[in-house]
């Protein structure tokens, strides 16, 4: 692990700094630089076990001092300490890329099929006015031999003094030509976009460490067969009875499997998303199981709300509907429904309106006259006077509070106005680029942002004037109509 300090990626950084360059892509070469990644930390070849036992809040936060430093400060560290970092992000870091690399699949996925719609779509618009003067001469024909059955004329001669029979031919095959079109599916465009996933698939598949619920084994038996070479466009046992891919998979040239292997990937894509595939090692896409309480240790001691069976839960709602909609019944049959009526079987209900006590406008204006320009930077140093919010920014290392308060009240200030910390240091003599960098590189994150925020609620929450509005645990409507048939 110690060589990720002193290697080079492409002769620009460290080996260390390189592994972390990464986010999900959407197109093959966004896939492939991420598996250079695992690939490389699969090598190092660490214990699954490594971190069993250490807390999870310990690993986060080595992991994010290991994001921040670069290999100079890395080698300033103790040993130990360094050693730690660099574990960390080696496990943590597969977990991620693994996830980058399913959600870049994804991506290039949900890109190949918009793109098969889009053809699809063309050509039908291509085809409108087509379609439009097909239908408008079958309507003429249809119309002359309607006429001609009411006034008893021969039909054949009808076609004859129109465009003729083999005019009729004509216009047939070109309704039958428009049909296929209009009816034209993105599965049949799919195959266009093969090349993307065989640049890919084949080294994702060998890198990814998949797992599957029963309903998906069929699939990852699939993907088993896909990732050793023996394609069998005949193994569809993954695909459901009613699946559309059925229909284009019969229809391929016997041999050529190559939409088979679309298939496979389109399904491991809603495979992942609904859970029944997961990754032995990731954040995002592991095993749901983990994620959710044992079902023993609730019935042992937990108490929920609702009871733990389900049969019971829906027993008791489906005795609660039962109820209500009869006294809803009695209500209509009185045409005493609160706010609303029943009127030849249709519900209809009436539109609230705003019920402000009379001088109420007039009170909001003189409130905001009575409120002094205040400037946003004096605004924050008030609040944090009184609430001393800024103490949650704590250093990611040492947990100390961050002593330049007025350089974090500038990173909060760029955040907050969405200004950037470049243009910020541009318009502040008090801080550089750099320095307001190093603040909200070390002492900006999420989880500071919740205590602060906790921090301001607490102190609002014991203001007189917060017993008027009660404990929290109702909301007002900002009075916008939505029609619930949209």
């Amino acid at each position: 692990m110690l060589a990720l300090l002193e290697e080079t990626a492409d002769d620009r950084v460290t080996r260390f700094v390189w592994l972390r360059q990464f986010e999900p892509g959407s197109n093959s070469s966004s896939a492939n630089r991420l598996l250079d990644r695992l690939e490389y930390l699969q090598r190092i070849d660490l214990p699954e076990d490594l971190l069993a036992g250490v807390p999870a809040h310990r690993v986060t936060r080595l992991r994010r001092q290991g994001e921040r430093y670069y290999a100079d400060g890395m080698r300033d560290l103790p040993e130990d300490r360094r050693l730690a970092i660099l574990a960390v992000c080696v496990s943590e870091w597969q977990a991620m890329l693994a996830d980058a690399v399913v959600e870049t699949h994804d991506r290039i996925v949900g890109r190949l099929y918009r793109a098969s719609e889009r053809i699809c779509h063309a050509k039908v618009a291509d085809e409108a006015g087509v379609v439009r003067d097909t239908l408008k001469s079958f309507a003429e024909i249809g119309g002359a031999l309607v006429d001609a059955q009411d006034d008893g004329q021969p039909l054949g001669d009808v076609i004859a003094s129109g465009s003729g029979w083999d005019g009729l031919k004509t216009l047939v095959a070109m309704a039958t030509r428009l049909t296929a079109t209009m009816a034209d599916d993105p599965l049949n465009h799919v195959l266009d976009g093969y090349h993307r996933f065989r640049r890919y698939a084949p080294r994702m598949l060998r890198l990814l460490d998949l797992r599957a619920a029963p309903v998906a084994l069929p699939l990852l038996e699939a993907v088993t067969a896909l990732r050793t070479g023996l394609n069998d466009a005949a193994m569809t046992s993954f695909l459901r009875p009613s699946s559309k891919w059925h229909r284009h998979l019969r229809a391929q040239r016997a041999g050529d499997a190559r939409l088979w292997e679309i298939a496979v990937l389109f399904h491991l894509r809603d495979a992942f998303r609904s859970g029944d595939v997961w990754l032995t090692r990731s954040r995002r896409y592991g095993d749901l199981k983990h994620a959710l309480v044992p079902a023993q240790s609730i019935a042992e001691g937990g108490r929920l709300a609702v009871p733990l069976r389900p049969e019971e839960w829906l027993a008791d709602r489906q005795a609660r509907l039962d109820m209500r909609l009869r006294e809803l019944g009695r209500a209509a049959r009185a045409g005493t429904i609160p706010g609303g009526s029943i009127e030849n079987g249709v519900l209809h209900i009436e539109k609230l309106e705003a019920a402000a006590p009379t001088g109420a406008e007039d009170l909001v204006l003189d409130l905001y006259k009575q409120i002094p320009p205040t400037r946003i930077t004096d605004l924050l140093l008030e609040v944090d006077a009184a609430t001393g919010f800024t103490e949650a920014f704590t250093h990611l290392r040492t947990g100390a509070p961050c002593a330049d308060r007025i350089g974090l009240m500038n990173v909060i200030l760029a955040e907050g106005i969405n200004l950037g910390l470049r243009k910020m240091a541009d318009a502040t003599n008090t801080h550089t680029f750099w320095e307001l960098i190093r603040i909200g590189r070390w002492h900006v994150e999420g989880e500071a942002y919740d205590r602060a925020l906790a921090m301001v609620v607490e102190a609002q929450a014991a203001l007189p004037m917060a017993r008027f509005w009660g404990m929290g645990t109702s909301a007002s409507s900002d009075g916008q109509f939505f029609v619930a048939t949209e």
